[in-house]
């Protein structure tokens, strides 16, 4: 049965940013494609779109690289949404000053009011998205799977990423007073005592996401032609929650800390905790690592893993996430292309979809909408 969509992006405009001097989308479509020259412009609308979340977007780029070329220096970027609840306006700018703090300096504006932080965003808008980038997330550093993972679980816990942000403040704030000549000790405490409930708090979202995705994973392996996945994260305050309760984990972790100051002062940093934890995944139907399997293997996986995401996101939020998949059907063939367009339809999100050939989406169906990007023009070529 086809979810009824209950999250999209009706109406998009960018103002200096990337390439578009200006651009105005406005679709009732929930499968858009996007399609045209490598170099046309197609990623930088994804990455539009995701600025419209909490964070740097799917690219993580300096707020100033955002900022069209010759132009004023600053950007904006505006959408109307329609939400679970109606229709929500939103809206996020950078306006050419230096970056400053973890927010980077942008605005975020919804519904017409200011708002103090980017972290408001998550509140109205659950993305997540897959790019060329990740093709290789799997034989990569540990880093770039732990960004995944916590992306995976921010879309179902917004909170998430806040929680994040606070750990690395509070842990950058400690790297620095353990490298000066005579640290304080009872700030060093106090710091530390922070972190520990952080880092409690990060590891639990973890484990709590992680198994309801294996739960969909497992609910889906019959219908889905994308391979299954096992799914779970290697991390020392994940494997404590795992065995204790959290007040004894927090207690521990913070005598870790303590322990392990001379270390951390000698390594210039901080050598145990969350930020070092690392997500295993597992070819289920092979019983393999996904870092040893073939380049088209690990991305049909990543494909399983989110569609398995976005729908734990439905049936833990009661709202189907948007998707952003940059280049996802370039190594598919024309069954599977098929059968991720008739997934997403059935999952009930709005997909946004980059290719550079229109073909790559002929079986978009009723469902969908097909653009042309070419050089900072955006045209619809196939109605819905």
């Amino acid at each position: 049965m086809t979810a009824s969509p209950t999250l999209a992006i009706a109406r998009l405009t960018l103002t200096e940013f990337r390439n578009y001097r200006e651009l105005r989308v406005n679709t009732a479509a929930r499968l858009i494609a996007l399609t045209g020259a490598n170099g046309a412009g197609k990623t930088n609308v994804l990455e539009a779109i995701s600025l419209l979340a909490p964070g740097r977007g799917l690219r993580g780029a300096p707020f100033e690289e955002l900022a069209r070329q010759g132009g004023s220096g600053g950007w904006a970027i505006a959408a109307g949404i329609e939400a679970p609840h109606g229709l929500v306006s939103a809206g996020t700018a950078w306006g050419g000053q230096p970056e400053a703090g973890d927010g980077g300096g942008r605005s975020v504006m919804i519904d017409g009011e200011l708002q103090k932080g980017s972290g408001a965003l998550g509140e109205h808008m659950r993305l997540l998205w897959l790019t060329p980038a990740q093709d290789r997330l799997f034989a990569g550093p540990a880093s770039d799977r732990r960004r995944f993972l916590d992306r995976l679980v921010a879309a179902s816990d917004p909170e998430h990423g806040s929680r994040i942000l606070v750990f690395e403040k509070v842990m950058r704030e400690r790297n620095l007073l353990l490298a000066g000549t005579r640290p304080d000790a009872t700030w060093l405490s106090g710091l530390e005592a922070q972190m520990a409930e952080a880092a409690v708090a990060i590891s639990a979202a973890r484990l709590v996401g992680l198994e309801a995705l294996q739960t969909h994973i497992r609910e889906g392996r019959a219908a889905s032609s994308f391979p299954w996945a096992e799914v779970a994260v290697e991390g020392e305050i994940e494997a404590l929650i795992a065995e204790k309760p959290a007040v004894q984990v927090e207690d521990e972790y913070r005598r870790i800390l303590t322990d392990s100051r001379g270390l951390d002062r000698a390594a210039g940093r901080t050598l145990r905790g969350p930020h070092r934890s690392d997500l295993a995944v597992v070819h289920g139907p092979k019983a393999m690592p996904a870092g040893h399997c073939s380049t088209g293997e690990q991305k049909a996986l990543l494909i399983g893993l989110v569609l398995a995401q976005a729908r734990a996101v439905r049936a833990g939020a009661g709202v189907a996430p948007i998707l952003l998949l940059d280049e996802v059907a370039a190594h598919l063939d024309r069954a599977r292309r098929k059968d991720l367009l008739e997934a997403l339809a059935a999952l009930g999100s709005q997909s946004w979809m980059t290719g550079t050939d229109a073909q790559l989406f002929e079986a978009i169906g009723d469902a969908g909408a097909v653009f042309h990007v070419d050089d900072g023009l955006v045209r619809e070529v196939m109605e819905r």
